[in-house]
């Protein structure tokens, strides 16, 4: 009997002038983390004369690592650090929000068709409060008979990501020819799990639909993936993360005191009379500072009638 549990996703919204809408199986109501990767959003293959392509203005972010990776398109990220990168298929935007950060995410004009996922990696009590940066990298691929591999965050299979984390982390992007089944050697202190994009697979004996993700506990120390058609998936790991956190909007807090104070600096700083400054320029400094881009910042939503819950 096979311990792999399988998470299915709900379509949410995701914004821009016509919602773009993605599929989210990180968090589910039984389980908010896999290691420290606590947001899984997967979109595409999006056909961007229908759906307006990717289109968020700023908003802010704190306590976490925001991940970007592409299977087709390109995405331009700006940030309140200064960074300006393209991130295109095969290739890694990190952006670590630490104690405050804004930025956009906006599909660029020669993309036709957009796929792939965001990423969202918690921050530990004593790196949360680091200063905010970002990084880019492509990774070589590893191959071997029937497989291909991208390792973006992390170790495997021969390969590593240079890539700064704060606590232990796997990111891989992983491509089977159909019939091929790969035995991966993984940590046995990490639990994993599995995103397929598209194609049929089983992860030890449990099948797979595209858009599912695979939840595999401590202890193996080794995992089996078996393609019955083409695929491709992400693998993602990390030892449990053990801390408790709370996780709204954007943010990424401790309590729920803490996160409604990250959405009024947010909001003091965006917004006159609680309304978006015409402009689209910020009413004062703050935090989360400021993005070079002539979009108007998105105000917060209101926060719930109930106090934010911590997730484990």
């Amino acid at each position: 009997m096979t311990d792999v549990e399988v998470m299915t996703p709900r379509e949410v919204p995701l914004g821009g002038p016509r919602a773009m809408r993605v599929r989210r199986t990180l968090p589910q109501r039984h389980r908010s983390l896999i290691g420290a990767w606590c947001f899984v959003d997967h979109y595409g293959p999006d056909d961007v004369d229908e759906t307006g392509g990717m289109v968020l203005p700023a908003h802010p972010h704190t306590g976490l690592q925001t991940a970007s990776w592409l299977f087709d398109g390109a995405l331009e990220h700006r940030d309140s650090v200064g960074s300006l990168a393209t991130v295109r298929p095969g290739e890694l935007n990190l952006m670590t929000a630490g104690r405050g950060i804004s930025h956009t995410e906006v599909s660029t004009p020669g993309t036709t068709t957009l796929h792939g996922a965001q990423l969202w990696i918690a921050l530990p009590e004593d790196s949360r409060h680091v200063e905010p940066r970002f990084e880019h990298f492509a990774p070589r691929p590893v191959r071997g008979p029937g497989w291909e591999a991208r390792v973006f965050i992390g170790s495997l299979l021969g390969a590593s990501s240079p890539v700064v984390t704060h606590t232990p982390l796997l990111g891989v992007e992983l491509m089977l020819a159909t019939g091929k089944s790969l035995d991966v050697d993984v940590d046995e202190t990490f639990e994993h799990g599995v995103l397929l994009d598209v194609g049929a697979v089983d992860v030890d004996g449990q099948d797979l639909r595209p858009g599912d993700l695979a939840y595999v506990p401590t202890g193996r120390g080794s995992l089996t993936v078996t393609a019955h058609e083409e695929a491709r998936l992400l693998l993602l790991g990390g030892p449990p993360f053990g801390e408790a956190i709370v996780m709204w909007w954007n943010f990424i807090g401790r309590s729920h005191d803490e996160v409604a104070g990250y959405r009024r600096e947010w909001q003091d700083q965006v917004t006159a009379g609680g309304e978006v400054v015409a402009d689209g320029r910020q009413v004062a400094p703050g935090r989360f500072g400021t993005v070079d881009l002539d979009l108007q910042p998105i105000p917060a939503p209101p926060l719930p009638n109930v106090r934010l819950k911590e997730r484990h």
